[in-house]
């Protein structure tokens, strides 16, 4: 199973996700996507069947880079698996997190490296 890495962010949710966007953004990379989880999982769980809270709000960046993402399938190209990139934000009663799925030993330990260097400008760490 892959590792769930998280950083407690001291700020609000949309600090939080400023800051996040912007680590991304001032790489030259570019968000492809913004899924917003927190609020289809409270839109839906009356839906479900649920009544629980499992975020107050949960965003996930997605993004990629051009030059990784090629360098990672050149070495196998079942890398594709793991492309696109996320990035998350989420905010419980225990505060704001942001973090990133761990990736396998190997090439794909570059892509680790940017995530987790996007996730240390943005928490400030």
């Amino acid at each position: 199973a892959e590792e769930v890495i998280s950083i407690p962010f001291e700020g609000s949710f949309d600090d939080a996700t400023f800051a996040v966007e912007s680590a991304i953004v001032d790489r030259g990379l570019v968000i492809d996507y913004v899924s917003h989880v927190g609020e289809m999982l409270n839109r839906t769980g009356a839906d479900v069947g649920s009544s629980k809270e499992i975020f107050k709000a949960a965003d996930v960046f997605i993004f990629c880079s051009a030059v990784l993402s090629r360098e990672m399938m050149e070495a196998d190209p079942m890398n594709i698996a793991h492309c696109p990139y996320g990035i998350f934000v989420a905010e419980r009663d225990e505060g704001v997190i942001v973090g990133y799925r761990g990736y396998p030993d190997g090439p794909m330990q570059k892509v680790e490296m940017l995530l987790s260097e996007i996730v240390a400008e943005a928490t400030e760490e």
